[in-house]
């Protein structure tokens, strides 16, 4: 499938670490926490060892996110997901010079929220797509869902000649702050953001354009535990060990060496610091873009390795190819090359 268009949106409310640092202090939450609890958040959180500069959230205030029962956090998913994922839709169908009825289908992964029907129904609405344009929701993949997703949109291209496809990974991760004093919880509190990502697909070869396939997957559900969401009280608790930026390292290296192609650059899912330095260990590469992304909005899951190939496709480097991986809750991990 070729590539039209990619978009990215933020939410308006842009917090340093030490602002979200200051406003956790502000909460009852922090006050029931043990001392070494806050003595990480205090590390993590005010003097940049997290590799992280600011995120961005849904809310004016972050602090109240932390004391919010499971209603109002799934009445803030609802509300504000179909939201981001309509202004990074848009600026996508913008740039690619279409509108929403020209669209065919619409696949949404998120995983920090639930609702039924899903993310697609209430952005379709919100911008005017046909009703028979058809709609996908890929929930429940976490950090690692857009490049899944992608692989779905490529299923439909290959069966629908002449159809426009949108894909859009957004993630609302505030809506899935949970505080208390397990250290994975805690790192959790300390690196996600929110953000949309979005790309309009053809199958139409065009001078220039890039063309993703060779999708790839490795599935370790033995390590399920290691990294995945919890139901505590009805609300969405990380469950994040210090086992994960090994257990990325290794199975991204088991993807690369499945490559049909020798990239010019690896884009991958900003998952931390951490997963970084693990990745450029066993990569033959720097990720630049990926510690951009990090840097300037945390981790966002799903739409994060999106964000870095967005920032790739502004700078015109002459690149001809690229391999792009994203992995998370599984444990799962995923990759595809792109090409021109």
């Amino acid at each position: 499938m070729f590539l039209e268009s990619t978009a990215t949106a933020l939410p308006p409310h842009r917090y340093t670490q030490p602002d979200c640092l200051e406003a956790l202090r502000a909460t009852p939450i922090l006050d029931g926490l043990k001392p070494r609890s806050k003595a990480l958040l205090g590390k993590v959180l005010s003097n940049g060892v997290s590799g992280i500069q600011s995120r961005h959230f849904c809310v004016p205030e972050i602090a109240p996110v932390v004391t919010r029962d499971a209603q109002e956090l799934n009445e803030f998913f609802e509300r504000e997901a179909p939201v981001l994922a309509g202004n990074a839709l848009v600026k996508a169908m913008e740039k690619a010079g279409i509108e929403a009825a020209d669209l065919d289908a619409l696949f949404i992964c998120t995983c920090t929220g639930y609702l039924c029907p899903g993310v697609t129904s209430h952005v379709a609405e919100k911008l005017g797509m046909r009703s028979t344009a058809y709609m996908q929701d890929l929930v429940g993949l976490g950090c690692g869902a857009a490049i899944p997703m992608l692989r779905s949109a490529e299923g439909f291209l290959a069966s629908h000649p002449g159809a426009k496809v949108a894909t859009v990974a957004v993630e609302v991760c505030s809506a899935a702050f949970y505080a208390d004093d397990d250290p994975g919880v805690l790192i959790s509190l300390c690196l996600f953001g929110d953000g949309a990502a979005a790309a309009i697909w053809s199958n139409e070869a065009g001078p220039g354009k890039w063309q993703a396939g060779h999708f790839t997957t490795v599935h370790r559900p033995e390590q399920r535990e290691k990294i995945r969401f919890v139901n505590a009280g009805g609300k969405l608790r990380n469950q994040l060990d210090k086992a994960v930026p090994g257990l990325a390292a290794e199975a991204v290296e088991e993807l690369y060496a499945q490559r049909q192609g020798e990239p010019d650059r690896v884009l991958a899912h900003s998952g931390g610091r951490d997963v970084i330095d693990a990745l450029e260990a066993v990569l033959p590469f720097t990720l630049t873009e990926t510690r951009e992304v990090l840097g300037e909005c945390g981790n966002m899951s799903s739409p994060s390795v999106m964000f870095a190939m967005d920032r790739a496709l502004a700078r015109e480097n002459g690149d001809k190819r690229w391999w792009l991986t994203a992995f998370g809750a599984g444990f799962a991990a995923h990759a595809c090359e792109m090409w021109r």
